[in-house]
């Protein structure tokens, strides 16, 4: 499966000039780093990035703390729970939360929705002054004696890319609110942050069908898992999932946007100012 959609999108999505991401420059007054982060055009929407929930928990401990039991070895607790064993969780121990991508974690987890879990801590789903990102759900890193950081028992949302399942949904969406609909000629942005690339002037950009566009997950020459901008080759909608952020804001007609708002898999939000700074 892999190495089919590996293949197609290599296939289907070649380079193509970076002057192509010229009227994003000028829309967002933005290098693009991070990704360009569009205005409404004329309504936006935030995709907010899908967390998991454990049925077990646990919920008061945080990751370090949790890891900092199992090292201590004259610790008996708390127990491992299958499907949070450290040896699987903490692959990156520098910065556990980097290492999530928002695919599904396996058995025994079910998908935690951000509203859910804003009505549960009482935070809102944006810390104030900022869009989705690390600093939303304050409330959970004060969680354990430490105060350390998010707790164990939730997969955090991906940082900087779409969930494979969200990303599909996501294209499906784009599709049905179309005019040209799987033939709408596209154009993918990739950050050179997320390719660890050297030549930050050099813009990597991609172009073909949204016909293909779920393919792109599977890119084997991108390491990171969806574009930090795709848009229709005639502008009407764009979409920025930046580098640094939980989520990734949908530009363009209202009716695509209602779309994704009213969507029963997606979870969508608007945010006002100043939450969203380019509303």
């Amino acid at each position: 499966m892999y190495e089919t959609s590996a293949a197609l999108a290599t296939a289907r999505w070649p380079l193509t000039t970076s002057s192509e991401t010229d009227w994003l420059r000028e829309l967002t007054d933005d290098n693009g780093l991070t990704g360009f982060m569009p205005p409404a055009l004329p309504d936006a929407a935030w995709v907010l990035h899908a967390m998991y929930e454990h049925e077990r928990g646990p919920f008061d401990m945080p990751y370090f703390e949790y890891l900092r039991a199992f090292l201590n070895r004259n610790s008996t607790s708390p127990e491992i729970i299958s499907g949070l064993d450290p040896a699987d969780i903490f692959t990156d121990l520098s910065d556990p939360l980097a290492t999530s991508t928002g695919e599904h974690p396996g058995p025994r987890y079910r998908r935690l929705r951000w509203t859910e879990l804003s009505r549960r801590t009482g935070d809102p789903v944006a810390a104030e002054g900022f869009p989705p990102c690390h600093r939303s759900f304050p409330s959970l890193r004060e969680t354990g004696s430490g105060g350390s950081g998010w707790p164990v028992g939730i997969a955090s949302p991906s940082e900087g890319s779409l969930g494979r399942a969200d990303w599909n949904r996501l294209v499906e969406i784009l599709t049905e609110h179309s005019p040209q609909g799987p033939e709408t000629r596209c154009l993918a942005y990739y950050t050179p942050l997320g390719q660890r690339a050297e030549e930050f002037d050099s813009l990597h950009v991609r172009a073909g069908r949204l016909a293909d566009a779920k393919v792109l997950y599977d890119h084997p020459d991108e390491e990171w898992w969806t574009p930090s901008n795709l848009w229709a080759q005639d502008r009407s909608w764009v979409l920025c999932t930046d580098y640094d952020l939980w989520a990734t804001k949908v530009a363009g007609p209202a009716p695509l946007v209602e779309a994704l708002l009213d969507d029963t898999e997606v979870e969508a939000v608007r945010l006002p100012a100043p939450l969203d700074p380019t509303a």
